[in-house]
């Protein structure tokens, strides 16, 4: 089913250089750190697929990550999913450089809507 809900959009600046901050949210060493360090592999590249599960309460989400579009130290879409249950959405990080900090934009669009209880 189809969402009618708006995208939700979280804005943070961070002292830091825009090729610092994409290494942080697109180097798998990195985005383990920052992420899950579960993260078997990652490619900033469209089409690449990365699958792995997060336990939360004692349930499992077989978490499917598949990159849609890159544009280096600039942004990275994703399909985010999670396998076996209903839902799909979208995931936006965008970088702007601003004087010596960077501009992170996150922008979360659900596309299917999830279950109540996820």
């Amino acid at each position: 089913m189809k969402t009618n809900e708006e995208p939700i959009i979280i804005e943070q600046t961070f002292n830091q250089s825009v090729d610092i901050v994409w290494k942080a949210i697109t180097d798998i060493k990195q985005m383990r750190q920052w992420y899950f360090d579960n993260i078997p592999s990652f490619k900033p590249e469209v089409g690449f697929e990365t699958r792995f599960n997060v336990q939360s309460q004692n349930r499992n989400f077989p978490h499917i990550w598949r990159v849609t579009e890159v544009i280096p130290n600039k942004r990275i879409k994703y399909d985010w999913r999670y396998d076996g249950y209903p839902g799909d959405s979208l995931v936006l990080f965008e970088l702007f450089r601003v004087n010596s900090s960077t501009l992170l934009r996150l922008t979360h669009t659900v596309k299917e809507n999830f279950p109540d209880d996820i």
